[in-house]
């Protein structure tokens, strides 16, 4: 299996968001894929210094494929077609570094520690640490990438969650993401609930239950325990849950090639099987109210 390949050619950047809707809503599920982006097309390949194969580093390459069965089973997926180091939706809207652009940002209360590493809205290093740009860029080109990725992304992903509450009565967002099996600490799955703030405790319960019925070894809130998405859209008293699941990459991908490995069709499988274990579920044991 090779899965599809990134896009690189000159054409102009296509749609930044993809939304692939159920022919019906099953249950309040709605799964988003923030980080499996790999449209290299225009702007967001000739601005940067680095070659292709660093850029693909920082992405959590192929999570929306491992997701593909998720509308055939009644939940959409959100997901940015866009490469993360373009523009990381993990994040909220001003964690902006002020050193990276000319003129620097005004009005930015403070700097989160994640934007001045290098890492916040508009990521200013690669996933080895090495500096995505010769030099600064133009502020204006920030405030482009917003307009153009960002809001639409979360324009997307608040609709979903809306639509869910509309037809269920709540919405369960699952946040999807992969880490490097260095990173793992021996765990195939971390859970992120925000140590208990985004989702209700039978959410993440039921969850890895489901995990380790299927074989795999589950950490909760370590190294992980949610980015932004599951902070400001988890707020299960309002009916909205979030939680955030990282995928060991060692489990399907070749993460010095960023390839699918031989392994990613047993992996798609068994995370098909959770979803319609979840899908059951949500009728019940995922209500936010305990």
């Amino acid at each position: 299996m090779t899965g599809p390949d990134p896009k690189t050619d000159a054409a102009p950047e296509r749609a930044p968001v993809h939304v692939h809707a159920p022919a019906r809503r099953v249950s309040p599920l709605v799964f988003a894929s923030p980080h499996s982006g790999r449209d290299y097309t225009g702007r967001a390949l000739a601005r940067a210094s680095l070659p292709l194969g660093v850029l693909r580093q920082s992405e959590d390459a192929y999570v929306d494929e491992l997701l593909a069965r998720a509308p055939d089973l009644g939940v959409p997926v959100i997901k940015a077609l866009f490469p993360r180091v373009f523009v990381d939706v993990n994040r909220s809207e001003d964690e902006l570094d002020p050193d990276m652009f000319d003129p620097p940002p005004a009005g930015l209360a403070q700097v989160s520690a994640r934007a001045a590493a290098g890492l916040g809205v508009i990521p200013r290093v690669a996933a080895d640490g090495r500096a995505l740009y010769a030099g600064r860029l133009a502020l204006s080109e920030a405030h482009e990438r917003l307009a153009h990725c960002y809001r639409p992304y979360h324009t997307a992903l608040r609709s979903e969650l809306e639509a869910a509450r509309q037809v269920c009565g709540e919405a369960v967002l699952i946040d999807w993401h992969s880490m490097p099996a260095a990173s793992a600490r021996g765990a195939d799955i971390v859970l992120g609930d925000r140590y208990g703030a985004s989702c209700s405790r039978a959410l993440t319960a039921r969850a890895e239950t489901q995990f380790r019925a299927l074989g795999f070894t589950v950490m909760r809130n370590r190294p992980y325990a949610g980015g932004y998405t599951t902070e400001h859209y988890g707020r299960p008293a309002s009916g909205v849950q979030a939680l955030q699941i990282e995928i060991n990459r060692g489990l399907y991908l070749d993460e010095r090639q960023v390839r699918p490995s031989a392994r990613m069709p047993a992996l798609t499988k068994a995370l098909t099987q959770w979803i319609e274990a979840m899908i059951e579920d949500s009728t019940g044991v995922l209500r936010a109210a305990e």
